[in-house]
């Protein structure tokens, strides 16, 4: 059987169970050591097919979610798997092209009574600015600019662009509402977990792999949760996933209501992050669903004692957040536009959020000691805009004595979010008025909220190593 190798941000590529995975892929991989840059698709492609040409092979078996190479569905396409008599393991690749296809999965979705953000594919400048009327909304155009404000931008965006399109899709704008993400894996005997649900910070003004991540979520009501939870299971259940997916939905927080926006069919960014977080490995139990086995039959390697059947439970706070390398160029703009890359990201665990932000941010960069306030005075406009710096500005405007309201406001991030955020400023403040290292609850309520040594050295205008020696003290 031929399987995907999923791929471990550790390096490893994947287990090592070989129940699952091609013999020959495992000897590709080890035995070829790269001196310089290739092609590694097309290198693994031509590689396999000239081995299973060679060993004259029976036809193999590919799972779903191993169409992944290219564009999703790519190999079906091409007509291959009918030309070499290949079956599907796992998620039918029916399944894959509705999640692909905005149409398709739009009237699936509509099918089991869900919603779906209103759209219209429009072909002429005419027909865009109607469409846009007509969803009382400007379009949100992913390859561009983001979110269009008016109709005036709208007309100048499309008239730059439209030369080069045969056709536009207009969306219904959610800028500002939130965006949640659910974590949801399936056997094919229909049962089905929720291992995490995420949160994205920053509101739908941002794609979401620009946006801090929080897992779980900090801001829903339980109604809420619970609801997203529900329509999450019935989606996978509907399209008939088996192994994992990742549900995102845009939320109204002020009258609950959702559309669903997204289903990504196997392993995303998103996984990757929920199974470093929650410690569930999704890359395992996935390749072991697809060969048939279900969820109750898989024990956690976690405890040893229960099966991969429940819900992890988390009793912490987990936070990604993203190394936005801008200042590679001169010319380069550190506004956080919707056609950026990032240079990585990080990921901190703490048991509060305010801890974990906190490493988080330190983690990003070695010169970043804290969710610490700027010197400078800053203005509105600058916090309106996202921008690399847009953190560091936040903390500043609370710094100066900006409001949680208006800060709202401006950002739309939830209340929630910026009253933990002035937690922290509030402590840095009292900091820099009282001998912290002196005051054994004061050393505890710094480390609860995330400060390092070198941070409450720094507020309290001390040594670092006298911070470090009174920790020691009452740690003993």
């Amino acid at each position: 059987h031929l399987f995907s190798v999923q791929f471990y941000p550790e390096y490893y590529a994947g287990s090592c169970d070989t129940e699952n995975l091609f013999q020959i892929l495992l000897y590709i991989f080890q035995s070829y050591k790269s001196t310089k840059p290739i092609n590694a698709e097309k290198y693994l492609v031509e590689q396999l097919t000239k081995r299973v040409s060679d060993a004259n092979a029976p036809p193999p078996a590919f799972c779903g979610d191993c169409l992944n190479c290219g564009q999703e569905g790519e190999i079906d396409y091409a007509g291959i798997l009918q030309k070499y008599s290949s079956n599907i393991l796992g998620t039918p690749i029916e399944s894959i092209k509705i999640t692909k296809d905005r149409s398709l999965f739009t009237q699936k979705m509509v099918d089991i009574g869900e919603k779906v953000a209103p759209y219209q594919v429009v072909k002429s400048l005419e027909q865009a600015v109607k469409s846009a009327e007509q969803l009382v909304c400007f379009p949100e155009d992913d390859r561009v600019s983001g979110f269009i404000e008016n109709r005036d931008e709208l007309i100048s965006l499309l008239n730059s662009i439209l030369p080069d399109l045969s056709k536009l899709l207009i969306d219904k704008s959610l800028k500002d509402w939130k965006k949640i993400e659910y974590e949801v894996v399936r056997d094919q005997y229909d049962n089905c977990i929720v291992i995490c649900n995420m949160e994205n910070i920053d509101p739908l003004a941002l794609r979401t792999d620009y946006s801090i991540v929080v897992a779980p979520s900090q801001t829903l009501s339980s109604d809420e949760y619970n609801l997203l939870r529900s329509v999450s299971i019935i989606v996978i259940r509907h399209l008939g996933i088996i192994g994992t997916c990742n549900v995102q939905f845009a939320l109204n927080s002020l009258s609950s209501e959702y559309y669903i926006m997204k289903v990504n069919v196997g392993l995303s960014h998103s996984s990757e992050f929920t199974s470093k977080a929650t410690g569930y490995p999704l890359a395992y139990i996935t390749a072991k669903l697809v060969l048939g086995l279900n969820l109750a039959e898989l024990s956690n390697d976690i405890t040893n004692t229960t099966c991969s059947c429940f819900d992890p439970s988390l009793d912490y706070v987990a936070i990604k957040v993203l190394r936005l390398n801008l200042s590679k160029s001169n010319q380069c703009s550190n506004e956080i536009e919707t056609s950026m890359e990032s240079a990585g990201e990080v990921m901190a665990i703490g048991r509060s959020f305010e801890e974990a932000f906190q490493q988080a941010l330190r983690m990003v960069d070695k010169d970043i000691t804290g969710f610490d306030p700027y010197s400078r005075t800053i203005t509105d406009n600058e916090l309106i805009t996202p921008t690399d710096e847009r953190v560091f500005l936040l903390a500043t405007a609370l710094y100066q004595g900006y409001t949680i309201e208006h800060i709202f406001e401006l950002t739309k991030i939830d209340r929630w979010f910026l009253n933990k955020f002035e937690s922290i400023i509030q402590f840095i403040i009292q900091c820099s008025h009282s001998s912290t290292v002196e005051d054994r609850t004061l050393l505890l309520e710094a480390q609860q909220l995330g400060f390092s040594h070198k941070q409450i050295a720094q507020y309290s205008h001390i040594d670092e190593d006298e911070v470090r020696a009174s920790c020691e003290h009452y740690d003993n």
